[in-house]
């Protein structure tokens, strides 16, 4: 099997991502939405913009798997494969907030090595692989330094996420005892994490197309990120990350045990 060429995959991630943008920013704000079985929201842009994702993705390589939210495909991926979410945050998107993202990630021998954060609707884009570093916008960026847990700005998602994750105890043990603990939702908050802007975020209840790109992208910008994966227990996957001096201190309060998930590559 021969390895992946980062750069060019990288490359064709982009590719797709701009494809990706022309499908959704004409319907931003002028589309309708429906429930899917889950009933979680979606949108025909949503649909369109997987279907060009993978046109574009599978010209890189036509034996890589891809695995998207809306159209599904080869779990295999989660392996060696492309892993898509072509708008995370589609509550906001269809509420006409400019938030939402597109995601890409690459994973090889089950660990992600590239991601893709695209914000179209503010013209921000974050991506890096493995040994690369992260830039957005064509700029090098880097996780917070901050070293002190209580001066610090933490992200995280919705509250019925950490219901539906077992950890409502830590969630409000967090919100008694940090003053700046504010809800940036979705990639776009990760996004925030990977040029230092948050601190650290709290991100549960994901699914593996939330949590691919940011877990490649996390080490890449000097920060650390511990993946939480409850799917054997009915649940899914969790993620702590942001400035390595807090991510210990966030798992200690959310009563996480942080020596039983994915192992870490150390930050850059």
């Amino acid at each position: 099997m021969t390895t992946l060429d980062l750069e060019t995959a990288a490359r064709c991630a982009e590719a797709a991502a701009d494809a990706a943008r022309r499908e959704i920013l004409p319907r931003f704000r002028h589309v309708a939405t429906r429930r899917k079985a889950d009933g979680s929201p979606v949108t025909e842009a949503d649909l369109a913009a997987e279907r060009v994702l993978r046109e574009v993705l599978g010209a890189f390589d036509p034996d890589l798997p891809i695995l998207g939210e809306e159209l599904g495909g080869d779990p295999g991926a989660q392996e060696r494969g492309w892993i898509v979410d072509p708008i995370d945050g589609t509550i906001g998107f269809a509420r006409g907030l400019p938030l939402f993202s597109t995601l890409i990630a690459l994973v090889e021998d089950g660990e992600p090595v590239l991601g893709l954060i695209d914000l179209p609707a503010l013209a921000e884009r974050t991506v890096g692989w493995r040994g690369a570093g992260v830039r957005r916008n064509g700029e090098a960026v880097h996780v917070s330094r901050q070293p002190k847990l209580s001066e610090s700005l933490v992200a995280h998602g919705d509250r019925f996420c950490f219901d539906r994750f077992g950890w409502r105890p830590g969630f409000d043990r967090l919100c008694a005892e940090l003053p700046l603990f504010r809800s940036y939702t979705d990639a776009f908050g990760h996004a925030q994490v990977l040029a230092g802007g948050i601190d650290a975020m709290v991100d549960v209840d994901l699914n593996p197309w939330d949590a691919a790109a940011t877990q490649a992208l996390v080490p890449e910008a000097g920060g650390r990120c511990v993946t939480i994966d409850r799917r054997s227990e009915g649940r899914k996957l969790g993620l702590v990350f942001g400035s390595p001096a807090l991510v210990e201190p966030l798992l200690d309060r959310l009563g996480a045990d942080s020596g039983a998930n994915r192992p870490e590559r150390p930050g850059r």
